[in-house]
């Protein structure tokens, strides 16, 4: 399952003590469905705001964001957080699993809000798992799971409810590079496997050369970067 996603005119500025910082200026991104596009530049450029916004986690100050053909701003809160439920899968740098809950719990979690059924969402979720090489580890908790095993219990926690796009940050970033490069391998291999859309957010130029596409995040504007 994948989908288009299309960001026109993106603006977006945040109050300090002092000033105010224009992080986006005007940013424009089309992507195809099914596509994997890494977005790179330095720390600060506004990386993480473009995927929050992408993902409806913020909203922008000025410009457009459509995603499989519905407009984010015309949604209301409670539309916006059903499709961050079922159309986004999100992965950040730290895991975020709850340490209260098994690898198979965390990964089954996004069903459990969507109101799933408990067996489909255990047999879905050790599924995933399996995948990944983790099915000797489904009923650990994260505290016994090494970087890289919490990493993989994150990225099937976000293909969970199969969503069309996923928005990865840094998932690598907190990684060594061994454990990272497994990550990142297995992220690639489940987005051309499942057909997701999804947009990668990394510093490493090695990694961001495995993907369709390399954007430049520079001056709150994307531009095509060198693969």
């Amino acid at each position: 399952m994948s989908v288009t996603v299309s960001a026109r005119g993106l603006h977006r500025s945040f109050r300090d003590a002092t000033r105010t910082v224009e992080v986006l200026r005007g940013a424009e991104l089309e992507l195809a469905a099914g596509e994997l596009v890494a977005v790179v530049g330095p720390s600060g450029c506004g990386k993480s705001t473009l995927l929050h916004l992408l993902g409806g986690l913020d909203r922008p100050d000025d410009g457009e964001i459509e995603v499989g053909g519905r407009r984010l701003s015309a949604l209301s809160p409670a539309q916006l957080a059903a499709f961050r439920n079922r159309t986004v899968g999100f992965v950040f740098q730290f895991s975020q699993l709850l340490a209260d809950f098994t690898a198979l719990e965390n990964v089954a979690l996004p069903g459990r809000i969507a109101g799933r059924a408990a067996g489909e969402l255990l047999a879905r979720a050790g599924g995933l798992l399996d995948e990944v090489g983790l099915a000797a580890r489904r009923d650990h908790f994260p505290g016994e799971l090494s970087g890289g095993e919490q990493q993989r219990v994150a990225l099937c926690r976000a293909l969970l409810l199969e969503p069309p796009l996923v928005l990865a940050d840094e998932p690598t970033g907190n990684l060594d590079p061994a454990a990272g490069d497994v990550v990142f391998r297995l992220l690639v291999e489940l987005q051309r496997r499942h057909g997701t859309t999804a947009l990668v957010v990394t510093h490493n130029p090695e990694l961001a050369r495995r993907c369709d596409r390399i954007l430049l995040l520079e001056n709150g504007v994307l531009r095509g970067g060198n693969p």
